[in-house]
């Protein structure tokens, strides 16, 4: 496991020190990033709200459903 941590490490540090040169490509990098965490977190939050309202759609329906039930005339034949 160590192996793997000292390996995304140094690519990490390859990767920075390659960039270095050119601060504006590094900030955009760094933007970008904080960019996508930001976008997830936002799209997950939606999703767990819309989950709720498909929720509490398909229980209202259900007690309408249940209502007319109850009030149901049949029609004369």
């Amino acid at each position: 496991m160590t192996g793997i941590g000292q390996e995304a490490g140094s690519t990490a540090r390859a990767l920075i020190s390659a960039l270095s040169g050119n601060p504006a490509v590094l900030a955009l990098s760094v933007a970008n990033i904080g960019l996508l965490i930001f976008m997830f977190y936002a799209l997950h939050g939606s999703a767990e709200y819309r989950t709720k309202l498909a929720e509490q759609v398909f229980a209202n329906s259900h007690n309408i459903q249940e209502i007319l039930k109850t009030r149901a005339i049949a029609c004369p034949q």
